[in-house]
């Protein structure tokens, strides 16, 4: 499988980890592009929280620091398209669905703050994760990536809905024209998707949970 930059890797480490695409644009309008992924920037802060909860904000999770407070992540294997059918069983929501690898550096970065806004809003914002680290190898199927998946999300406590993807990578990269992660989807209270956020665009800036989803959301919140 063929990769570019950001969270792709052009060669297969040495536990055999997923290949997966990274780096590319900020926040992209879905009524011009399909769904992208790419990568988030080093160095954040505490995420900008919604503003019923700035009075007693905490730091997000630290990415590898157990959380298990919130009970324990449970992880599906399903396709894209099954994922999609579970945003739309999730009507009156606005749903949140982070496209991400644990070998994505960037990916795990940004992870904390998709936790944190289900901790704080999961009466009105359903969160989703779907995980691309299957690589399309035969002779390391989905399954093989549960553990390892899992036990990030664990250690996130991330306890909303967690999915692995199992189509080909390289052919659904393609199909939803798709060239890196991490990427944030979200769409509104009818499942339409309402926004993409990506590093695909050389001359935007990375987008970031602080600077344009948790924003975007509130917006979203306060028009309701």
């Amino acid at each position: 499988m063929t990769v570019t930059c950001g969270c792709q890797d052009t060669t297969q480490s040495t536990d055999n980890s997923a290949e997966v695409r990274q780096a590319g644009s900020a926040a992209v309008d879905t009524e011009a592009v399909g769904p992208e992924l790419g990568p988030a920037p080093p160095g954040q802060s505490e995420p900008p929280l919604l503003e019923t909860e700035q009075a007693d904000a905490e730091e997000p999770p630290e990415e590898e620091t157990s959380s298990a407070e919130s009970g324990d992540a449970s992880l599906s294997i399903m396709s894209w398209e099954e994922a999609q059918e579970i945003v739309r069983s999730k009507a009156g929501k606005i749903v949140v669905l982070d496209v991400w690898s644990t070998s994505c550096v960037p990916c795990r970065r940004e992870f904390p703050y998709l936790v944190r806004l289900h901790q704080g809003h999961s009466d009105q914002v359903s969160c989703i994760s779907f995980s691309m680290d299957y690589s399309g190898r035969a002779s390391k199927p989905p399954e093989s990536y549960r553990e390892k998946v899992t036990e990030f999300l664990q250690s996130q406590g991330a306890t909303f809905d967690n999915l692995l993807g199992n189509d080909d990578p390289d052919t659904l990269y393609e199909q939803l024209e798709l060239a890196s992660i991490p990427a944030v989807y979200v769409y509104d209270r009818d499942g339409k998707l309402l926004r993409r956020f990506d590093n695909e665009n050389p001359d935007a800036e990375e987008f970031t949970y602080e600077g344009d989803v948790l924003p975007f959301v509130k917006e979203l919140l306060a028009h309701d």
